[in-house]
């Protein structure tokens, strides 16, 4: 890779310069770029700026990789910076790493110049690129989406320790001869980021619904249906609402708290898991707290994610209830669902018993 300017999609690729001092120094000091970087020195002064513009980056580039300025083309002022590390020489592997200062996000500026950088290492000779995200940074694996990296899994603790802990990262490639255009998605999101009847509400769920999810997944009747049946802690909760975003958009859930509209308050979940993409099948599963059930909240709710399901390939649903569970099997029935049969000791129970299950499912074809 070589050092000259790079323009496209409405970002310039340039070489670094000592003019960009200052804002290198406002971009590495922020907090949002320190949390999925922190290997940056802390505190990020003028001099590691320097360091970076006349040691690091040229160091890169003789190690086989290239490291870029992202600027404006109107301004050439600095909106981050993007480069490329050589993996392998032999195998013609890079990864491929970027910050945006915050003065320059959400506004497409990571995509433009991931696009634009990819192009032009493939055109230089690259086979395989790999772009390495945090699981919590959604915009991160966003961007890798758009830019038509594959998700190839979770390599565990891969990061670098923060607060005495290795995080694990989600590694995204592509290759030279892959498609053009974004990856196509299992799960898209929500139109609007909502899907709603005017009685309940279903949204994503957030690191703010820890207290209520926690509340909801400890209680005895949910419990009883956990695999195994033991009460969750409330790290694996704070951990579940924490990563939702980024299982949804693996393609693996969509993970959805249940709102009460009338009064904004989430009032239980609902877990929409695809177990077989390649039968177009999908499970579901939800529950509500005490005090919003009997009001018609988990029928709207099973209408709804349904509907949507239907609406963006799944082919088929299925749901399973606990025998005695009568009150879930007709909230099934009256979104459409048809019971279909009974499996005989599917889920673990407590010292070694087993429980059985009702199946209910329900066809894109069943229509309304």
């Amino acid at each position: 890779m070589t050092p000259e300017t790079i323009e496209g999609y409405g970002v310039r690729l340039r070489p670094c310069d000592l003019a960009d001092v200052p804002a290198t120094v406002a971009g590495c000091a922020d907090p949002e770029t320190r949390r999925f970087i922190p290997r940056l020195p802390n505190p990020y002064d003028a001099d590691n700026a320097r360091w970076w513009i006349t040691e690091g980056a040229p160091a890169a580039r003789a190690a086989g990789g290239a490291a870029y300025t992202i600027a404006d083309p109107a301004t050439d002022r600095l909106l981050g910076s993007i480069g490329l590390t050589r993996l392998s020489a032999e195998r013609a592997t890079y990864e491929i790493g970027y910050w945006v200062g915050p003065s320059a996000r959400g506004r497409g500026v990571a995509t433009a110049a991931t696009r634009l950088l990819t192009e032009r290492a493939f055109a230089a000779g690259a086979a395989r690129l790999e772009l390495l995200t945090h699981q919590e940074n959604v915009p991160s694996q966003r961007t890798a989406l758009t830019c038509g990296y594959r998700r190839e899994g979770v390599r565990r603790g891969a990061g670098t320790p923060r607060d005495g802990v290795r995080p694990d990262l989600v590694v995204w490639a592509r290759l030279a001869d892959d498609p053009p255009g974004p990856t196509d998605r299992l799960l898209p999101d929500l139109p609007g980021g909502r899907l709603t009847d005017g009685v309940v509400t279903l949204r994503r769920v957030e690191p703010a619904d820890e207290d209520m999810m926690y509340r909801l997944h400890t209680l005895p009747e949910v419990v009883a249906s956990r695999v195994p049946p033991m009460p969750p802690d409330r790290a694996s909760i704070a951990r579940r609402c924490r990563l939702a975003a980024s299982h949804w958009l693996a393609g693996d859930a969509a993970d959805l708290a249940v709102v009460d509209t009338a009064t904004g308050t989430p009032v239980g979940g609902c877990l929409l898991a695809y177990d077989e993409p390649a039968t177009g099948q999908a499970m579901l599963g939800y529950s509500l707290l005490p005090e919003a059930r009997g009001r018609g909240l988990a029928s709207g709710t099973v209408r709804l994610v349904a509907g949507w399901a239907f609406g963006v390939g799944v082919a088929r649903l299925w749901a399973g209830t606990r025998p005695e569970n009568v009150a879930s099997q007709r909230v099934l029935e009256r979104a459409g669902f048809r019971r279909e049969g009974l499996l005989r000791g599917r889920l673990p129970g407590l010292a070694g018993t087993r429980t059985d299950t009702v199946i209910f499912g329900r066809l894109a074809s069943d229509g309304q």
